[in-house]
């Protein structure tokens, strides 16, 4: 794909390019991968409590035949037979400029490659749930919102325009607060779905208003024409800038970048294996893959790309200091995922558009394993902290070996996963920072090495306390059954050879993942020597620093006791930055507001009541009492009525429960669908 990919412009009926001929049936059947999990989850909803597998076997099916759908339309990619696009124009807008909104799937090679990620996780997950939430109340419904949430992202995924894709966006933020909020008899765990649910809605504002820009700046919402029109500078200026910029807002919030990443922390709260699919295919890389997608828009809207470099370093380092201090393992997963997003973010905003797709691609499948193995540690030890582990190697040996091999790709080490994705970032900033192109380089660079010791550090450290010394929590650990270790072998298998695709010059994934002007470097002793060599002593020192600090404990420090006290309260405190929400954004939105409402309910409802009542002692005079019993009982009573009838109603829509909002949101949505379609 040397240009940016045909597109179809037809105003009505099907539209499909000249290339579709050449896919064979791929393009008859590639709709089904987000069709099949979207249908399971009617089928496991309404009949699944009827079934002996209690649903989960629909799921696992439905995500199956799609990974089977997804390796064939790669293999099709891959052997040169083009790209899938088709649309339908849903409704049309009248006017002088034709604008439409398309329903239309766009299906090339970073669709594919995102489908085979998307689908082999979240089957793994299928799977490995079967034995990690047996015996669960809500088994069920768990699986019926895992198949929603994997088809959501898969939408997403194929949508040819920005309004196809801003639906399964908020479907899967939809998605996400049910799985994070699953055990919402504890408020902890209802406040993180809650708190989720919020913070991502701050940031979809800013992308609506960023697709509203759009549309109206280029006259579409196809995400391919757009990008054609800022490639040729139809669209152009501060306007373009703004709208990249307000798209970008909303992957601030999903993809959990500074300063609203402070939701996927508390997101751990929910059953770890929603835990893996979130931060490893689904959600937090939704931001990503808008903005890859979107990527000509942002190289060509000013300096909108500085602004995400910048932020992404920014980013990357906070997440990894406040990794260091966490005794909550998957919450340094949690922070971890937070950094590694950065990378990608950081890559996009220097340009390096092929190694930004490529860590994702890479770091699905390491970070699967760590949270997967993190589930099988707190399986066995019921316990999240590593504080009430540690010795844990001698009683899961294939957890052990597994989470090692994951740990090791993620601090990147070579020949693991890791090691070739993230070298590949560290180096398009470098090329950039010395070519030039972008002043944000050298600070993606800096913060990138930084950021690429502390990774190892951190998970030195949590390897340490989990696997070495003496077990320290209650009860008897022991090894994960068959449904648990299978998925974390397959997981580790991927992780050690999947880099290679990535590797230099020979490794075919430059030739699938690419854009327009990207180029494509041949050997080079600095960039494919010098600087693998220097990455990975920079990971090697940081692991052996950690095996001294955590395992020999060399150095007895006492931080809490030393000058920096303060600057260890200000990181274990998260920078504070929850504190300034709660007490900067929210108390002084909700004390006016609901001061206002007491006070209206007081003084002026009361009035009303009360002026009623007067009125009625006044007319309860023998002269007035026919008028007394047959007018105003009347009204009084029919108005009390009216007032009741309308109370319990309100009551029951204005209930604080995010479930039935959402569930309101969601019917609401399906209605306005059927509205226009069958318009």
């Amino acid at each position: 794909m040397n240009r940016l990919l045909l597109f179809a412009q037809e105003h009505g009926g099907e539209a499909e390019t000249a290339e579709h001929a050449a896919t064979g049936a791929i393009g008859n059947v590639i709709w089904l991968v987000p069709l099949l999990p979207v249908l399971s989850f009617f089928v496991i909803l309404f009949l699944g409590k009827r079934m002996k597998s209690k649903g989960h076997a629909v799921g696992i099916a439905a995500v199956g035949i799609g990974l089977l759908i997804s390796l064939i339309g790669f293999v099709e990619l891959a052997r040169g037979k083009g790209i899938v696009q088709r649309s339908w124009t849903w409704f049309e807008f009248a006017g002088g400029e034709s604008l439409k909104i398309e329903f239309g799937m766009h299906y090339d090679f970073l669709t594919a490659v995102m489908f085979v990620v998307v689908t082999t996780i979240s089957l793994l997950v299928h799977i490995y749930s079967t034995e990690y939430m047996h015996g669960d109340k809500r088994y069920t419904f768990f699986y019926a919102m895992l198949s929603l949430f994997t088809g959501s992202m898969l939408l997403m995924l194929i949508a040819n325009n920005l309004m196809m894709l801003f639906v399964g966006w908020e479907l899967v933020g939809v998605c996400s607060y049910f799985l994070i909020s699953h055990y919402w008899e504890e408020k902890e765990n209802s406040s993180a779905g809650i708190k989720a649910f919020i913070t991502n809605r701050v940031g979809d504002v800013s992308l609506l208003f960023g697709i509203f820009a759009m549309g109206a700046l280029g006259h579409t919402f196809n995400i391919f024409e757009l990008n054609h029109l800022a490639e040729e500078g139809e669209i152009h200026g501060t306007g373009l800038t703004i709208a990249a910029l307000l798209l970008f807002g909303g992957a601030v919030s999903k993809s959990a970048q500074f300063p609203l990443y402070v939701w996927l922390p508390d997101a751990m709260a929910g059953p770890t294996p929603i835990s893996a699919l979130i931060h490893a295919a689904t959600m937090v890389v939704a931001g990503i893959y808008m903005v890859a997608r979107m990527f000509l828009v942002f190289e060509h809207a000013g300096a909108a790309l500085d602004v995400v470099a910048i932020i992404a370093a920014i980013t990357m380092l906070l997440a990894a200091i406040l990794a260091l201090v966490q005794d909550d393992i998957k919450k340094v997963l949690a922070y971890s995922t937070i950094s590694q997003l950065a990378y990608m973010m950081a890559a996009l905003g220097v340009g390096a558009y092929t190694a930004a797709i490529f860590h994702l691609f890479t770091h699905a499948f390491f970070k699967a394993l760590l949270f997967l193995g993190a589930g099988s540690l707190i399986h066995a030890v019921h316990s999240n902290n590593m504080s009430d582990m540690g010795g844990l190697r001698k009683f899961m040996p294939h957890t052990f070996r597994t989470f090692i091999i994951g740990s090791l790709a993620l601090a990147g080490i070579f020949p693991l996963a890791g090691f070739f994705s993230k070298d590949e970032i560290i180096g398009g900033a470098l090329r950039s920072a010395s070519e030039g192109n972008r002043a944000s380089a050298w600070v993606v660079l800096i913060s990138g090495t930084i950021t690429a010791f502390l990774t190892a550090l951190y998970m030195t450290r949590a390897c340490v306390k989990t696997f070495w010394g003496e077990y320290r929590g209650q009860g008897h650990p022991h090894e994960a059954g068959g449904a648990m270790v299978t998925p974390l072998w397959i997981l580790a298998g991927a992780a050690v050879v999947v880099g290679f695709l990535g590797f230099p010059v020979i490794g075919p994934f430059a030739d699938w993942i690419n854009v327009p002007g990207e180029e494509h470097h041949g050997f080079s002793t600095l960039y494919n020597v010098v600087l693998p060599i220097a990455a990975t002593i920079v990971a090697a020192a940081a692991i052996f620093l950690g095996l001294l600090l955590f395992l020999r404990k060399r150095w007895d420090i006492d931080i809490l006791a030393g000058p920096f006290a303060w600057a260890y309260r200000f990181v274990e405190n998260r920078y504070y930055l929850d504190d300034f929400y709660l007490n900067g954004v929210v108390r002084p939105v909700q004390y006016p507001i609901s001061r206002g409402t007491y006070w209206t309910n007081q003084k002026i409802l009361d009035g009303v009541v009360n002026g009623a009542a007067t009125a009625t002692v006044a007319l309860a005079q023998p002269t007035y009492a026919v008028i007394d019993r047959q007018v105003v009982d009347f009204a009084v009573n029919g108005a009390a009525g009216l007032t009741g009838a309308s109370g319990g109603l309100l009551r029951y829509i204005q209930s604080g429960n995010i479930q039935r909002y959402a569930a309101v949101l969601f019917a609401a949505v399906a209605i306005f669908v059927a509205a226009f379609a069958l318009t």
